[in-house]
């Protein structure tokens, strides 16, 4: 398969380490760390690269520097640069209409509420992979939805993203092997699972560790 972007959303600076909003970057941690892949500032990019070799291929991992409105003008910017087609670009992402714990793989579709899809539709086709991470609504009716996404994980929260991380990772692997469609039928269907349910029994992370700079 050619090379592949696979971006994490998320706001730079250890104030936002740790929030709802910054899953994206988490994983991507996490991918990179699997990966034995060190991250690196790219400011002529407005990002933070890191070049990995997951499941035989060959990534390269984003953290947009941009703040999340933004993220598109890193990602775009930079498959046009490495020539990497849409088709070949993940993005992962938080997502409010999916409860904490649970994951799905989706392409196409509006932005739901999302200012970084917002950005990115802005940048490139609507052809790219999603990977959204749940972290549930606001929590009661008349909570501004701004002070929920940036709202730092509770630990229940915590422990939910901690028990699906795995199956995160091991579905990025299998989406760079085998692409969106084949990945979408294995990932949406162990990922659909109660929040409450332990795919695999994974230590909680430290989601409040500070960001790369």
């Amino acid at each position: 398969m050619p090379t592949a972007i696979v971006a994490g959303l998320g706001n730079p600076g250890i104030e936002y380490a740790g929030t709802r909003h910054n899953l994206g970057f988490c994983v991507l941690d996490a991918i990179a760390a699997r990966a034995g892949a060190a991250f690196k500032d790219a400011p002529q990019m407005r990002g933070s690269l890191a070049k990995a070799i997951l499941g035989g291929q060959t990534a390269w991992l984003v953290k947009p520097l941009t703040f999340m409105n933004d993220s598109g003008q890193c990602v775009g910017p930079l498959a046009r640069f490495l020539k990497v087609p849409t088709e070949r670009i993940l993005v992962i992402h938080d997502d409010i209409t999916l409860p904490p714990g649970t994951a799905k793989l989706t392409t196409g579709g509006g932005d739901g509420k999302h200012n970084g899809i917002t950005s990115l539709l802005q940048q490139l086709p609507n052809t790219f992979a999603r990977l959204r991470v749940g972290i549930g609504g606001k929590h009661w009716p008349g909570q501004d939805l701004a002070d929920h996404v940036l709202g730092k994980l509770k630990q229940d929260e915590q422990v939910l993203f901690s028990q699906q991380l795995d199956a995160i990772l091991q579905g990025v692997e299998i989406w760079l092997q085998k692409g969106t469609s084949q990945t979408q039928n294995l990932f949406n269907r162990r990922t659909t699972l109660s929040a409450t349910t332990t795919l695999t029994k994974q230590p909680t992370i430290a989601t409040n560790a500070p960001e790369h700079p």
